[in-house]
């Protein structure tokens, strides 16, 4: 069986084609510009070329396309975009409409088109993955569809966007829950997850799928490499363009993975953070003793406890694009840079592998043959 696995970063979209019938290690492997990036490149070539853009689509990943789309506007272009597409820049339409973009309906988008950029948002383009795909001779199918997405959710308007986020995922899984409780089917997205929603809606209506929070997994994928699996106690700490998120994992309780338990965790803004910060904030989890309000108040995201023991002898293992962040571990140790199957960059693909073993029995025993258990 073969799943087309996507990773949907900041920097990068990471994929891998996985087909059981070979060793995962022959599997095909792209990593590209990420959505975002590739949006901004095209609002700067408008505003290069002086001409109006109109955006279509459906809520994405803002970052890079969002500062693009206001120097824009500092230029002196306009900007006309659907609702959907709108929200992209901020779930308030009113906020939106504030910064200098003007709503339009998709009726009306033909109309403004006419002499302007027209860019169609989304966080999943696989039409572009299949040409690049068919360049080199291999045939897009695949038998399930996984995608990961950071999403913070549609928080209601008197509820701060980072609170709104950490509420979700300690609800996900303060009850002895597991990594792949951050996983969804189609029909099982939170309404909420409008980022989530946005890739459901963009994916083919028809073919099974499994979206998961991007941080969670490529925490589930470190998990693969066998150094970090070894070890009865592990901080993972997935450390991103902009979110870092660090897992305490510990033995315990059998969970989807057979060996370990969620015992705390926290996220913060990597941009928000200096080095020592974040070694201070790994070593108080691996104390239980870190707080919800020293996250949040040094504009994280927040903090969750679930076992207050302290943990001796734990490892520090780090994914993401800027692990090299963290320089140094507990103890003095250096942390060490996980490796799944070989290959940090497609961390969030494995854990997306171990998602969909979990969510669609009918694919477990021919993911985890391949992977290893």
């Amino acid at each position: 069986m073969r799943v087309l696995a996507i990773d949907v970063g900041t920097g990068t979209q990471d994929m891998l084609l996985f087909d059981s019938d070979g060793p995962v290690e022959n599997s095909v492997q792209l990593i590209m510009p990420s959505p975002t990036l590739r949006i901004a490149q095209q609002v700067r070539a408008a505003t290069a070329a002086g001409q109006a853009v109109v955006l279509h689509g459906v809520l994405m990943g803002g970052g890079p396309c969002h500062w693009a789309i206001n120097d824009h506007l500092q230029a002196g272009l306009p900007v006309y975009a659907t609702s959907a597409a709108a929200r992209t820049f901020d779930d308030d339409l009113e906020k939106v409409q504030a910064s200098g973009i003007t709503l339009i309906d998709d009726e009306a988008r033909a109309d403004y088109a006419q002499a302007a950029t027209e860019i169609e948002l989304r966080d999943l383009d696989l039409p572009a993955i299949n040409i690049a795909l068919r360049a080199f001779g291999v045939e897009p199918d695949w038998d399930v569809l996984a995608v990961a997405v950071f999403d913070h959710g549609h928080a209601p308007p008197d509820v701060s966007d980072r609170k709104f986020r950490f509420d979700y995922l300690a609800e996900r899984l303060h009850n002895q829950g597991w990594l792949t409780d951050l996983a969804f089917t189609r029909s099982e997205i939170p309404a909420a997850m409008t980022r989530l929603q946005a890739v459901a809606a963009t994916a083919p209506p028809h073919a099974p799928l499994v979206v998961m929070d991007t941080a969670p997994a490529a925490v589930l994928g470190a998990l693969d490499d066998p150094f970090v699996s070894q070890h009865e106690q592990v901080i993972i700490a997935n450390i991103g363009n902009f979110h870092a998120l660090a897992f305490h994992l510990g033995s315990g309780a059998q969970q989807s993975n057979g060996h370990h338990t969620i015992r705390g965790l926290f996220e913060h803004h990597t941009g928000e953070l200096q080095p020592e910060q974040l070694l201070a904030f790994i070593e108080r989890l691996s104390r239980g003793t870190l707080t919800n309000a020293e996250i949040f108040g040094s504009q994280g995201h927040g903090a969750l406890i679930l076992d207050p023991a302290a943990a001796k002898d734990v490892l520090v293992a780090t994914t993401g694009p800027r692990q090299a962040f963290l320089q140094h571990g507990l103890n003095g140790a250096p942390p060490y840079r996980a490796v799944p199957h070989g290959d940090m960059m497609l961390a969030g693909c494995y854990g997306l592998l171990r998602a969909v073993a979990a969510k669609l029995p009918e694919h477990r025993q021919a993911i985890q043959r391949s992977l290893g258990q």
